[in-house]
């Protein structure tokens, strides 16, 4: 199977570009790497206190049943006295954001109303330390259910982002990286092959050079040779030999009229 690249033109600017773009990525994946640890890492506390809230929960909620039970057994039904006596809430939950490694989770914090109490004439006949003690109990049961409620919704959230960001991480690793390698061999084989053929072509440049070169001087050589020989004609022809009659060299004669 063939290498996955991206289709780009082999120049020196785009391996550049490709360069700065492997940067990146190796940055950003290392980013990623530690942020999923950091994420990780606090998933693992919230769970290791989900844990210890719903044991925590189950020994509240006994408690607060057997309150109850002992209320209804001593005083009877309250439920409508309760209900006349509450005018304001008492028991308040306010939310307010966390920031983990860019991750924003939900925390939600319990706020119990101090000062006279709504129901302290409530039970007055009878039964009224159980009451009270019931209410302590309910309202340490409803903390306990403020803070599970905010560490199962941070746990839903972080789970979701550790799936997202392991996913972001693998693409990463595994797709993006090696196709922006696979791009840079490409790039510098391609460049190595161009230098290759630019080499070659100077060296049958410079031989076609050399071979003119070569030609012209011997055809300098030639042409030397050649007048040489021509020079040493013409100073043959222009020498008497003996014995032999030289016209060129008589008096001309007189114009004949007739």
């Amino acid at each position: 199977m063939a290498a996955v690249r991206d289709n780009v033109f082999p120049t020196r600017m785009n391996l550049t570009i490709t360069k700065s773009r492997l940067k990146g990525a190796q940055t950003g994946h290392s980013l990623l790497k530690r942020k999923s640890e950091a994420l990780t890492t606090r998933f693992r506390v919230i769970v290791r206190k989900i844990e210890e809230a719903k044991l925590k929960m189950g020994k509240v909620m006994q408690n607060a049943s057997f309150s109850l039970a002992e209320v209804a057994y001593i005083t009877g039904d309250i439920s409508y006295q309760v209900r006349e006596s509450a005018k304001t809430a008492t028991f308040k939950v306010s939310a307010k954001q966390e920031n983990v490694s860019g991750v924003l989770l939900p925390a939600f914090e319990s706020d119990v109303q101090s000062g006279p109490g709504q129901f302290e004439l409530t039970g007055l006949g009878r039964g009224g330390q159980q009451i009270q003690k019931a209410r302590a109990v309910y309202i340490k049961a409803v903390e306990t259910l403020v803070e599970l409620a905010s560490l199962q919704t941070a746990f839903v959230i972080l789970d979701e982002v550790i799936k997202l960001t392991n996913r972001r991480v693998n693409a990463i690793e595994y797709v993006i990286i090696p196709r922006i390698e696979n791009t840079i061999s490409y790039i510098n084989s391609e460049l190595d092959e161009q230098d290759r053929e630019e080499f070659y072509r100077l060296k049958k440049i410079q031989g076609k050079k050399k071979e003119r070169a070569a030609n012209a001087q011997h055809e300098l050589s030639e042409k030397a040779k050649q007048a040489i020989v021509d020079g040493m004609l013409h100073d043959n022809i222009g020498e008497e030999e003996p014995g032999v009659r030289n016209l060129l060299n008589e008096q001309v004669d007189e114009d004949i009229i007739f």
